[in-house]
């Protein structure tokens, strides 16, 4: 019988490319991160997803993004999800050691009872996070009412905390 290898969070983390900012998070960028980067094993998302993400069920996909760069005493990266009508981009911190920081969903696009929120993103290079939400009713063709947009900025802070500056 074949031993699994031990995967280390090291080899986790590595999964996710350091990419340099700023960078945009769209519902079609998820398409360029499936082609350039390796899909996490099983084992890696059993040991290191599984335990901070309370929504998985036999549908659920994860894509790795990348990861931020020049980050010191934590590590950052960006996890896309996509579950049964709903497709997630989460900014997920970690302590060197591999417990969680914080996870914060923070573009993608979902379906809301009638409406369909999109949520677009950007990270810029001083780790802001700046997102857009437009909000389409299911009836209208898929037009967007301005009015109805909503946006937000978040910071990814020195100790890998993600806190609202808006």
């Amino acid at each position: 019988m074949d031993k699994v290898a031990n995967i280390t969070f090291q080899d986790f983390i590595h999964a996710f490319p350091e990419t340099e900012l700023p960078i945009d998070l769209t519902e079609d960028t998820q398409s360029i991160f499936s082609k350039e980067n390796k899909p996490l094993s099983k084992q890696m998302i059993e040991e290191f997803i599984v335990p901070i993400d309370d929504s998985i069920d036999e549908f659920t996909e994860y894509i790795p993004c990348f990861r931020f760069p020049r980050t010191k005493d934590f590590h950052a990266i960006v996890l896309w999800k996509a579950g049964l009508m709903n497709y997630e981009y989460f900014v997920i911190t970690f302590d060197k050691k591999g417990s969680l920081i914080e996870k914060k969903m923070v573009a993608g696009t979902q379906v809301k009872g009638d409406a369909l929120l999109r949520t677009v993103t950007t990270i810029k290079e001083d780790w802001t996070i700046a997102s857009v939400v437009g909000v389409v009713a299911a009836n209208d063709d898929l037009a967007y009412d301005p009015a109805t947009s909503l946006d937000s900025i978040l910071e990814l802070t020195q100790d890998g905390r993600i806190s609202n500056l808006t």
